[in-house]
Protein backbone atom coordinates (compact mmCIF):
# COMPACT_ATOMS: atom_id res chain seq x y z
CA UNK A 1 0.00 0.00 0.00
CA UNK A 2 2.36 2.34 0.84
CA UNK A 3 4.70 1.47 -2.11
CA UNK A 4 1.68 2.30 -4.03
CA UNK A 5 1.19 5.32 -3.04
CA UNK A 6 5.07 6.70 -2.86
CA UNK A 7 4.98 5.48 -6.91
CA UNK A 8 1.93 7.47 -7.56
CA UNK A 9 3.82 10.59 -5.73
CA UNK A 10 6.57 10.38 -7.42
CA UNK A 11 5.28 9.91 -11.43
CA UNK A 12 2.67 12.83 -9.99
CA UNK A 13 5.51 14.96 -8.95
CA UNK A 14 7.72 13.91 -12.09
CA UNK A 15 4.74 15.05 -13.99
CA UNK A 16 4.35 18.52 -12.65
CA UNK A 17 8.10 19.45 -13.13
CA UNK A 18 7.81 18.40 -16.91
CA UNK A 19 5.05 20.63 -17.43
CA UNK A 20 6.37 23.21 -15.13
CA UNK A 21 9.56 23.21 -17.35
CA UNK A 22 8.02 23.24 -20.53
CA UNK A 23 7.06 26.95 -20.38
CA UNK A 24 10.26 27.97 -20.34
CA UNK A 25 11.84 26.16 -23.21
CA UNK A 26 9.42 27.51 -25.25
CA UNK A 27 10.37 30.91 -24.01
CA UNK A 28 13.89 30.13 -24.44
CA UNK A 29 12.91 28.79 -27.74
CA UNK A 30 11.17 31.66 -29.03
CA UNK A 31 13.40 34.20 -27.80
CA UNK A 32 16.10 32.60 -29.57
CA UNK A 33 14.05 32.53 -32.44
CA UNK A 34 13.44 36.66 -31.94
CA UNK A 35 16.78 37.07 -31.26
CA UNK A 36 17.63 35.48 -34.83
CA UNK A 37 15.00 37.73 -36.26
CA UNK A 38 16.09 40.73 -35.12
CA UNK A 39 19.40 40.29 -36.13
CA UNK A 40 18.65 38.97 -39.40
CA UNK A 41 16.60 42.30 -39.95
CA UNK A 42 19.56 44.52 -38.65
CA UNK A 43 21.77 42.87 -41.14
CA UNK A 44 19.45 43.64 -44.11
CA UNK A 45 18.83 46.76 -42.86
CA UNK A 46 22.27 48.17 -42.04
CA UNK A 47 23.92 46.15 -44.35
CA UNK A 48 25.66 47.78 -46.73
CA UNK A 49 24.03 47.56 -50.33
CA UNK A 50 25.72 46.02 -53.38
CA UNK A 51 25.74 47.87 -56.14
CA UNK A 52 25.50 46.57 -59.82
CA UNK A 53 28.23 47.31 -62.10
CA UNK A 54 26.80 49.71 -64.94
CA UNK A 55 26.73 48.36 -68.21
CA UNK A 56 27.47 50.62 -70.79
CA UNK A 57 26.99 49.95 -75.15
CA UNK A 58 29.64 51.97 -77.23
CA UNK A 59 29.43 52.39 -80.52
CA UNK A 60 32.96 51.73 -81.24
CA UNK A 61 32.60 50.60 -84.89
CA UNK A 62 31.23 54.27 -85.39
CA UNK A 63 33.92 56.58 -87.27
CA UNK A 64 34.25 60.06 -87.00
CA UNK A 65 36.78 60.51 -89.84
CA UNK A 66 34.57 58.15 -92.20
CA UNK A 67 31.79 60.66 -91.50
CA UNK A 68 33.83 63.50 -92.24
CA UNK A 69 34.87 62.29 -95.50
CA UNK A 70 31.47 61.43 -96.63
CA UNK A 71 30.65 65.17 -96.00
CA UNK A 72 33.15 66.09 -97.71
CA UNK A 73 32.20 64.27 -101.17
CA UNK A 74 28.81 64.73 -101.34
CA UNK A 75 26.68 67.15 -98.49
CA UNK A 76 24.59 65.59 -96.01
CA UNK A 77 25.93 62.13 -96.83
CA UNK A 78 27.80 62.75 -93.40
CA UNK A 79 24.64 62.88 -91.50
CA UNK A 80 22.93 60.26 -92.89
CA UNK A 81 26.11 57.99 -92.19
CA UNK A 82 25.43 59.25 -88.23
CA UNK A 83 21.61 58.61 -88.62
CA UNK A 84 19.73 60.35 -85.93
CA UNK A 85 17.56 63.27 -87.65
CA UNK A 86 19.77 62.85 -90.97
CA UNK A 87 16.09 63.43 -92.54
CA UNK A 88 15.29 66.94 -91.27
CA UNK A 89 19.30 68.05 -91.21
CA UNK A 90 19.66 66.65 -95.51
CA UNK A 91 17.41 68.88 -97.04
CA UNK A 92 18.30 71.35 -95.03
CA UNK A 93 21.92 71.54 -96.15
CA UNK A 94 20.07 71.51 -100.19
CA UNK A 95 17.66 73.80 -98.99
CA UNK A 96 20.64 76.45 -98.09
CA UNK A 97 22.61 75.09 -101.04
CA UNK A 98 19.92 75.56 -103.53
CA UNK A 99 19.15 79.34 -102.83
CA UNK A 100 23.21 79.94 -102.97
CA UNK A 101 23.36 78.46 -106.28
CA UNK A 102 20.80 80.17 -107.64
CA UNK A 103 22.64 83.83 -105.98
CA UNK A 104 25.42 82.45 -107.45
CA UNK A 105 23.77 82.30 -111.16
CA UNK A 106 21.81 85.34 -111.02
CA UNK A 107 24.66 87.70 -109.63
CA UNK A 108 27.36 86.45 -112.50
CA UNK A 109 24.20 86.89 -115.00
CA UNK A 110 23.90 90.89 -113.76
CA UNK A 111 27.74 90.98 -113.25
CA UNK A 112 28.26 90.04 -116.91
CA UNK A 113 25.44 92.69 -118.26
CA UNK A 114 26.57 95.69 -116.23
CA UNK A 115 29.80 95.07 -117.45
CA UNK A 116 29.13 94.88 -120.87
CA UNK A 117 27.11 97.90 -120.64
CA UNK A 118 29.59 99.67 -119.16
CA UNK A 119 31.92 98.50 -121.57
CA UNK A 120 29.63 100.38 -124.22
CA UNK A 121 28.35 103.27 -122.73
CA UNK A 122 32.76 104.25 -121.89
CA UNK A 123 32.85 104.29 -125.87
CA UNK A 124 30.61 107.47 -126.18
CA UNK A 125 27.80 106.07 -127.78
CA UNK A 126 25.96 103.22 -130.12
CA UNK A 127 28.67 101.12 -131.56
CA UNK A 128 28.06 100.62 -134.87
CA UNK A 129 28.55 97.46 -137.26
CA UNK A 130 32.14 96.97 -137.73
CA UNK A 131 33.16 97.78 -134.25
CA UNK A 132 34.57 95.87 -131.93
CA UNK A 133 31.44 96.29 -129.11
CA UNK A 134 28.63 95.92 -131.97
CA UNK A 135 27.89 92.44 -131.60
CA UNK A 136 27.99 93.17 -127.41
CA UNK A 137 25.48 95.73 -128.15
CA UNK A 138 23.09 93.59 -130.20
CA UNK A 139 23.31 90.87 -127.66
CA UNK A 140 22.38 93.24 -124.52
CA UNK A 141 20.16 95.78 -126.59
CA UNK A 142 17.17 95.57 -124.55
CA UNK A 143 18.98 95.53 -121.31
CA UNK A 144 20.52 99.20 -123.00
CA UNK A 145 17.73 100.35 -124.00
CA UNK A 146 16.36 99.88 -120.57
CA UNK A 147 19.18 101.14 -118.36
CA UNK A 148 21.09 103.56 -120.32
CA UNK A 149 18.01 104.68 -122.56
CA UNK A 150 15.07 104.89 -120.14
CA UNK A 151 17.18 105.67 -116.90
CA UNK A 152 19.90 107.42 -118.10
CA UNK A 153 22.38 104.87 -116.40
CA UNK A 154 25.53 106.56 -116.77
CA UNK A 155 28.73 104.88 -117.08
CA UNK A 156 29.87 105.18 -113.44
CA UNK A 157 26.67 103.71 -112.51
CA UNK A 158 26.74 101.18 -114.70
CA UNK A 159 30.23 100.06 -113.44
CA UNK A 160 29.37 100.21 -109.95
CA UNK A 161 26.77 98.27 -110.31
CA UNK A 162 28.83 95.36 -112.22
CA UNK A 163 31.22 96.01 -109.18
CA UNK A 164 28.08 95.39 -106.88
CA UNK A 165 26.85 92.24 -108.76
CA UNK A 166 30.57 90.71 -108.41
CA UNK A 167 31.32 91.27 -104.77
CA UNK A 168 27.68 89.46 -104.13
CA UNK A 169 28.78 86.50 -106.88
CA UNK A 170 32.00 86.26 -104.71
CA UNK A 171 30.09 86.44 -101.23
CA UNK A 172 28.09 83.76 -102.27
CA UNK A 173 30.80 81.15 -103.67
CA UNK A 174 32.45 81.78 -100.04
CA UNK A 175 28.73 81.05 -98.62
CA UNK A 176 28.61 77.91 -100.05
CA UNK A 177 32.22 76.93 -98.91
CA UNK A 178 30.86 77.79 -95.22
CA UNK A 179 27.59 75.61 -95.79
CA UNK A 180 29.59 72.64 -96.62
CA UNK A 181 32.32 73.07 -93.99
CA UNK A 182 29.79 73.85 -91.34
CA UNK A 183 27.62 70.61 -92.44
CA UNK A 184 31.19 68.58 -92.45
CA UNK A 185 32.49 70.08 -88.87
CA UNK A 186 28.83 68.82 -87.41
CA UNK A 187 28.62 65.64 -89.12
CA UNK A 188 32.38 64.93 -87.26
CA UNK A 189 31.23 66.14 -83.70
CA UNK A 190 27.77 63.89 -84.13
CA UNK A 191 29.78 61.23 -84.90
CA UNK A 192 32.36 61.85 -81.82
CA UNK A 193 29.25 61.68 -79.54
CA UNK A 194 28.44 58.62 -81.12
CA UNK A 195 31.73 56.84 -81.48
CA UNK A 196 33.41 58.19 -77.43
CA UNK A 197 30.15 58.26 -75.41
CA UNK A 198 28.44 55.59 -74.10
CA UNK A 199 24.67 55.23 -73.01
CA UNK A 200 23.91 53.78 -69.52
CA UNK A 201 21.15 51.17 -69.28
CA UNK A 202 20.58 51.24 -65.71
CA UNK A 203 18.84 54.73 -66.21
CA UNK A 204 16.19 55.32 -63.54
CA UNK A 205 13.44 57.97 -62.52
CA UNK A 206 11.77 57.85 -58.92
CA UNK A 207 9.17 59.93 -57.50
CA UNK A 208 8.56 60.23 -53.76
CA UNK A 209 6.51 62.82 -51.90
CA UNK A 210 8.63 65.52 -49.14
CA UNK A 211 8.27 68.35 -47.26
CA UNK A 212 9.91 71.54 -48.14
CA UNK A 213 10.64 74.88 -46.41
CA UNK A 214 8.24 77.44 -46.77
CA UNK A 215 9.89 80.91 -48.55
CA UNK A 216 9.58 83.60 -45.80
CA UNK A 217 7.45 85.52 -47.62
CA UNK A 218 4.76 82.78 -47.81
CA UNK A 219 5.31 81.56 -44.65
CA UNK A 220 2.02 81.20 -42.15
CA UNK A 221 1.87 80.39 -38.06
CA UNK A 222 -0.13 76.83 -38.75
CA UNK A 223 2.79 74.89 -40.44
CA UNK A 224 6.47 75.81 -41.49
CA UNK A 225 6.51 73.12 -43.93
CA UNK A 226 4.37 72.54 -47.08
CA UNK A 227 3.86 68.75 -49.11
CA UNK A 228 6.03 68.49 -52.48
CA UNK A 229 7.37 65.92 -54.41
CA UNK A 230 10.83 64.91 -55.11
CA UNK A 231 12.32 63.93 -58.31
CA UNK A 232 15.20 61.77 -58.84
CA UNK A 233 17.35 60.71 -61.45
CA UNK A 234 19.91 58.04 -61.27
CA UNK A 235 22.63 57.87 -64.29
Amino acid sequence: MHKHFFTTVFLLCFAFLAVAQQPDTLKKANADTVIKKVDTVRKSSFAPKIKKDKVYHPDSTHSPSLAVKRSLIIPGWGQYYNRGIWYLKVPAIYIGLGFLAKAIIDNQKQYKIFLNLARITNTGGVPTKGQPLYDTYIKYQREYNLYVVNYGASYTDLANASDGYQRNFQISILSVLVVWGVQTVEAYIDAKFINSFTVDNNLSFKVTPTFMNQPVYASNFNSTFIPGLKFTFTL
